[in-house]
């Protein structure tokens, strides 16, 4: 094997990890958002507030990562994919922003604050949306001939798969913020968290077997592996672990576990992300362009995996740092 094989595969994890981590520790965030409005008051919706307020700025750096990471190691395929999907990109940027300024303008405000409050909602819904969105569309497959972009109507990445996969992921997130408060918070707080959990549940559940089932009919390239030997073997632990971590994660909401719904959330987006990736392997860009036809020359994916191999490390670090910090149980007008 050579650097030409090898450097390609590294970046593809690489770039696959930011994003996974993004997702992992701004959904959260991205979904206290979301159950915002089920608040009772304004004092509520600041305790909820308050339990991501001081780790919830350095996600983003998980996201700047895995793009520019893409941009460096596979320039054909960030070219295709933001030329193809520019508009969601854009709005899901602009409602990052929305939900960014509203999130530091709501602590200060005070006529205003109820506003503010509907502003960061509606920024963590669009933003979440616009992710799923963006998935949807490029798991669907860009329009591509012989390795070559094809221009396509400015709203082709608008498809009933695609805003499925964009309302799955609200769901998601909504899951993903409800855990994370019935573990950070105490009182009325965690009992709304708890009453949204079931049916959030239910309803992540439901929209993995409904992606699940329509992902392999999108491609006869993807049927073929899920359901032919050996591929089916490969992939068939993915979802009876899905399952089995459904199971656990209904037993632990029932019993009022703290830190088992959390972890076993994360423990969904984790087996998700595994067999989207085991299906689309190895495209970058599905359906038809490779990790080897996206990647840029060995030097320089060398040149900046030296910048990766500092840079990842340190993040981590600050991240467990920053979470090691700000751990425990936030108190109601107190934080933590």
């Amino acid at each position: 094997m050579t650097l030409v094989t090898i450097l390609p595969v590294v970046w593809y994890a690489v770039i696959g990890f930011a994003v996974l981590m993004y997702v992992l520790l701004d959904g959260f965030v991205l979904g206290i958002g979301i159950l915002s409005p089920f608040a009772d008051d304004e004092h509520q919706r600041d305790h909820m507030m308050n339990t991501a307020a001081p780790i919830w700025d350095g996600n983003e750096t998980w996201l700047v990562m895995g793009g520019a990471g893409l941009m460096a190691a596979f320039p054909k395929a960030y070219a295709i994919v933001l030329s193809s999907l520019y508009l969601p990109v854009l709005f899901m940027l602009i409602a990052l922003i929305f939900r960014g300024v509203a999130f530091e303008f709501r602590f200060k405000a005070t006529r205003s604050r109820a506003l503010w409050g509907a502003a960061f909602a509606l920024g963590s819904v669009g933003a979440a949306f616009m992710q799923g969105l963006i998935l949807g569309a490029l798991v669907e497959g860009m329009p591509l001939t012989g390795g070559k972009y094809i221009h396509d109507p400015a709203f082709a990445w608008f498809s009933p798969f695609s805003v499925l996969t964009g309302v799955a992921v609200v769901f998601g997130y909504a899951l993903l913020g409800a855990t994370w408060l019935i573990l950070k918070t105490e009182g009325r707080v965690q009992r709304i968290a708890f009453d949204l959990t079931r049916p959030l549940m239910l309803a992540v559940i439901a929209f993995m077997l409904l992606v699940s089932t329509w992902l392999p009919f999108l491609d006869s390239s993807l049927m073929s592996r899920w359901f032919t030997w050996p591929g089916f073997l490969y992939l068939s632990p993915v979802p009876v672990l899905a399952i089995a971590n459904a199971a656990a994660l209904w037993l632990a909401v029932i019993r009022n576990h703290e830190v088992a719904p959390f972890a076993l959330s994360l423990c969904f987006f984790v087996l998700g992300f595994i067999g989207l990736v085991a299906g689309i392997w190895p495209n970058i860009v599905p359906p038809t362009l490779t990790i080897w036809q996206a990647a840029s020359p060995v030097a320089s994916q060398g040149f900046v995996l030296v910048g990766v191999v500092i840079m990842i490390p340190a993040v981590l670090a600050y991240t467990v740092y920053s979470y090691r910090v700000f751990r425990g149980k936030v108190q109601a007008g107190e934080g933590y």
